[in-house]
Parts: C-alpha cells; sequence; structure tokens
C-alpha cells in the first residue's frame, strides 16, 4: 500500500469512528432556548445551549448555567431533533458542578446512558454534539489532553475532575455530551477559555453521576458552610515543624460572617485555618470538599492557628439558604 492509500485509509478509519459516534448520540442530543421576562412579561434576555435526554420519560441533562435566569411561562424551550419543540421545566440546577436536569413532555424519546471517564487516556478520539451560536447538531472531534483538571466554578467553588479536550466548543455548546467512539457519554460539555486556543473543558459522567439523584430527589445538592471569607497562605515553617502539620499551607481568615457557625464558635479575623473534622486542610479547597451536606448539623472541631498555639473550636456547620 502506497503511502498516499495508508493516509486515506486512516482518514477514512477516524471519518467512520466520528460518523459512527454521532449516529449513535445525535438523536438524544437537544437544543434549549432560555427567555428571561420581567414582571410585565416583556423579554428582557434570551440564550441558547444545549442538552441530552438520559432518561425515556423526558428527562434531560445539561449545564446549569445555561437554564439560570430563565423564569415566567415557556422560559425553556426544548428543541429536539426531530424538529418538535416542547416547554421544558427545571426540576434542579447545582451551580458548583454546572450541571442541572429539565423536564419535557414528548414520546418517542431517544436516551443515552452516561458512561464512566475513569477509563479515558490521553490522546483518546472523543466527540462533541450541541449547538453552538444557535446552529443546531453541530459537529466537532478532538481528543483527550488531560483528565482530573480542576476550574473554578461561577460560584467560586473548585470544580473536580474535569476532562480538557481540544475539540472546538463555543457558545451555545454547552450542556451537550462529550462521548467517546462507541457513543459511551463520558462528559458533559461546559466551558471554553475564550482567549486560549483549542482547550475546552467538560465535566465527568461520573460526577453526573453522583449529582443527578440529588438534583431528581431535592432539586439540589446539599452542602454546609462556615461563614468565613479566607485565602490561602503558606504557614511559618517553624511553625509547621512545631505542630508537625500535615501541610505548610493554611487557610487565613479574612471576615467572618455574622450570625454564622464561624462567628458562634468563636473563630477570629486573622486566624489560620489548619484543620476541620480531624482533617488536615491547607487550601480552601480543602475546606469545600469537607463541607458536604451531611456535615450540617452536626457538631465538629476547627483547628485554627492562632499566634503560635493552635486552638480546638468546636463548630456546627450549616446548610445555606439558596
Amino acid at each position: 500500500m502506497s503511502a498516499t492509500s495508508e493516509d486515506m485509509a486512516l482518514h477514512d478509519a477516524y471519518s467512520k469512528a466520528v460518523i459512527g459516534a454521532v449516529d449513535l448520540v445525535a438523536p438524544a442530543v437537544v437544543k434549549i432556548d432560555v427567555s428571561n421576562r420581567d414582571g410585565k412579561g416583556r423579554e428582557r434576555g434570551a440564550g441558547s445551549g444545549s442538552g441530552f435526554v438520559f432518561a425515556g420519560d423526558g428527562l434531560v441533562l445539561t449545564n446549569a448555567h445555561v437554564v439560570t435566569g430563565a423564569n415566567g411561562p415557556s422560559a425553556l424551550r426544548v428543541v429536539l431533533p426531530d424538529g418538535r419543540s416542547c416547554d421544558g421545566s427545571t426540576i434542579g440546577a447545582d451551580e458548583d458542578t454546572d450541571l442541572a436536569v429539565v423536564k419535557i413532555s414528548a414520546t418517542g424519546l431517544q436516551a443515552l446512558r452516561l458512561g464512566s471517564a475513569h477509563n479515558l487516556r490521553q490522546g483518546q478520539l472523543v466527540v462533541a454534539i450541541g449547538n453552538p451560536f444557535g446552529f443546531q447538531h453541530t459537529v466537532t472531534a478532538g481528543v483527550v489532553s488531560a483528565t482530573g483538571r480542576s476550574l473554578r466554578a461561577r460560584t467560586g467553588r473548585l470544580m473536580n475532575g474535569l476532562i480538557q479536550t481540544d475539540a472546538a466548543l463555543n457558545p451555545g455548546n454547552s450542556g451537550g455530551p462529550l462521548v467517546d467512539t462507541q457513543g459511551h457519554v463520558v462528559g458533559i460539555n461546559t466551558a471554553v477559555i475564550m482567549p486560549a486556543q483549542g482547550i475546552s473543558f467538560a465535566v465527568s459522567a461520573d460526577t453526573a453521576h453522583v449529582v443527578i439523584p440529588q438534583l431528581l430527589r431535592d432539586g439540589k445538592v446539599r452542602r454546609s458552610y462556615l461563614g468565613i471569607a479566607g485565602q490561602d497562605v503558606p504557614l511559618p515553617r517553624r511553625l509547621v515543624r512545631h505542630h508537625a502539620l500535615a501541610t505548610g499551607f493554611g487557610v487565613l481568615v479574612t471576615e467572618v460572617v455574622t450570625d454564622t457557625p464561624a462567628s458562634r464558635a468563636g473563630v477570629r479575623d486573622g486566624d489560620l485555618i489548619v484543620g476541620f473534622a480531624e482533617t488536615p486542610v491547607g487550601r480552601t479547597d480543602d475546606l469545600h470538599r469537607l463541607l458536604t451536606g451531611d456535615r450540617a448539623g452536626l457538631d465538629t472541631t476547627l483547628h485554627v492557628l492562632r499566634g503560635v498555639d493552635i486552638l480546638s473550636l468546636p463548630i456546627t456547620p450549616a446548610e445555606p439558604d439558596r
């Protein structure tokens, strides 16, 4: 076989892989149009995004930022691949993971099963399907650049376990599926770093497996809070050695909000948090991971470095009102 023939064969195999994945997935990918109306019924803004049916009874998975701000009758319109359009309602949304579940009433829906990103490898071919700039069912392909990436959510919490890919994403792609060549959903496209070239991210399907049941049950993901503002700072080496701390960093408390778990526990501005619930804390994100919904209402201990001493403060995290 000549070099030209080999190149053609490789291109043909690549094309077949992408086409095969699209054929499996495209019938379940939807376009979501969002409108925002004021108290007089006037439309104040509109947008669009993507999503996909993951349950045959009309459950659609998308990004939380796609549905945020939708209000009023017919605020969400979901356009199916066959051209049908129906109203949608938000069952639940979690801004910290940028995932949301929308309910529609339609028959004959094809649903996709969520897979896993655990076995993804760098360089593996992936396909993204969505509706960039309102153009329905646009397909892009690329490779997995990295797994386990972290990206700051709009809420300030760190989104962990993200898939980084060079599959081109544009406004409107948000919420669409990222799939492998077998048509398995490995991620939900969520963001693109606009100044960069070819760096896109997707929430892993494994995160969706955890979040979806909570959205269906409670309409949200329960988390707890302390009521502080803080920043990551290095600790004095002599104090790290003296107290045999597990990390050289801590969370400097820059503000304690009145009438919160932290204020009631006696936390002060300038305290350095080094532990929570008998677990070392070196970064703000460590606290975020530990402050789950199950912690709300449970007595625990916050370890802070105040001056040269470590204090153990009894504290009871609470669930925020949203």
